[in-house]
């Protein structure tokens, strides 16, 4: 079936409407056991346990509807973290290395908090199929036509890297969101402006590390400029923990993490 231009500006305008929560969760989960199927886990249930912790605590405060957040560490070395549809997250044990402080970590992880509240990912989730498949196939989906097999062939689309980057006004909204998810739930929001800041000098001590990251978001002297705007408004709240420290010090006893297959 072909689908005009207009027809798909239409579909992704309205998708937040034509994509129920229920259904954009159960695509979420089919992806989430997919990208573990294939993806090395932090082996550190400490470790896993802090991250998951603090996630649930930002998601606790991001409004919009009532995902069932789950939060997993993948032992890769490349600074990253993403956002499935319904609720999913991801992040890499490169990218809590690279943060400082806690208030940094809880930065990474409220903006992908951010892009699902935000219902992000359901606006991507709809975009795809639409260009991949036609209305047809959404229609399909939607009605339930064709049962589970339908639903899991968008969630391994879905657990692929194409479904991995956003607008950029999506990562800004995300941004936005984000830091005031990070204020309601304790922490400094000047520690995602800092993430952003240390991923920039990062970049040009081993631009390698961060090319996975600069490839899945705007680059991060854009998003610092966006959050300067942002932050100073938003005072208070915890920058940093023993337990984060306690956390950092594990990871470095650990052996080094895999680099992500096609990853330099």
């Amino acid at each position: 079936m072909s689908v005009s231009v207009p027809t798909l500006a239409v579909v992704a305008a309205l998708a937040i409407t034509l994509v129920p929560v229920q259904q954009e969760i159960a695509i979420g989960r089919e992806a989430r056991r997919q990208v573990a199927r294939e993806t090395p886990i932090v082996p550190d249930a400490a470790v896993v346990a802090y991250v998951r912790a603090i996630g649930q605590r930002l998601a606790a405060r991001s409004g919009g509807p009532e995902y069932p957040f789950t939060f997993d560490v993948a032992n890769y070395r490349e600074v990253n973290a993403f956002a499935l549809p319904g609720g999913p997250i991801w992040i890499h044990r490169g990218a809590i290395a690279a943060a400082a402080s806690e208030s940094q970590l809880a930065g990474v992880l409220a903006h992908e908090v951010a892009h699902i509240a935000r219902r992000h990912a359901a606006d991507q989730l709809t975009r795809a199929i639409v260009t991949n498949w036609g209305l047809g196939f959404f229609g399909a989906l939607l009605g339930n036509v064709g049962g589970a097999s339908t639903a899991q062939t968008v969630a391994q689309a879905a657990a692929g890297t194409a479904f991995l980057k956003f607008s950029r006004d999506d990562e800004r909204d995300a941004d936005r969101a984000g830091a005031l998810i990070m204020h309601r739930a304790g922490w400094d929001p000047r520690g995602m402006l800092e993430f952003m800041q240390g991923i920039e000098r990062q970049a040009r001590r081993h631009p390698s590390s961060v090319e996975l990251f600069f490839s899945t978001h705007p680059a991060p002297a854009d998003r610092a400029a966006s959050l300067r705007q942002i932050v100073p408004g938003l005072r208070g709240g915890t920058r940093d923990s023993a337990a984060f420290r306690r956390i950092r010090a594990r990871l470095a006893r650990m052996p080094p993490a895999a680099r992500m297959p096609g990853e330099r």
